[in-house]
């Protein structure tokens, strides 16, 4: 299978071949990060999670592309959801910290963008585990996603010292 969601430049339509009562999908379109890992390692939490944002919104269009059975577009309906709603929320959270009312504020925000990222790291693994994604679709968004994780780990507890002291 092709490598949807890592940073490959693909281009194409979408192609797929009947096998039994279902489609195997293949995805021509692009996935790739808007980042470059050069890019990437210089990158602020915003440029990042906006980038991981745009790769979760093409992950959820790819995964409900072609014809699948009822319980896998179920499960697929469920975890693609899940995801999109909780990689979305990252970025969201990052943008509405970069105002805040207060450092309180601040790390609320930001500790919030942490369970996020934390929860898409599970759904990733759940699709990933279980089939819907490749082992280098998964390796590739669940690396993006730990670099967010490290950094906001980061930045909640500099923030976290700075109030207690």
């Amino acid at each position: 299978m092709t490598d949807y969601i890592n940073s490959s430049h693909k281009k194409g339509s979408t192609n797929s071949r009947k096998d039994e009562s279902t489609e195997v999908r293949t995805f021509g379109g692009e996935l790739k990060s808007l980042m470059t890992e050069e890019e990437k390692s210089n990158a602020q939490i915003l440029e990042l999670s906006y980038d991981f944002s745009c790769r979760i919104i093409r992950l959820y269009k790819y995964l409900n592309e072609g014809k699948l059975s009822k319980a896998d577009r179920d499960i697929v309906d469920a975890l693609g959801r899940q995801l999109l709603r909780s990689a979305t929320s990252i970025n969201a959270n990052m943008n509405e910290a970069q105002h805040p009312q207060s450092e309180a504020d601040f790390l609320s925000k930001a500790s919030i963008a942490l369970k996020e990222a934390r929860e898409s790291e599970n759904w990733l693994r759940l699709l990933s585990d279980n089939g819907y994604l490749s082992t280098v679709q998964a390796e590739s968004l669940l690396s993006d996603c730990s670099r967010i994780n490290k950094i906001l780990i980061t930045i909640t507890a500099k923030v976290k010292k700075r109030l207690n002291s």
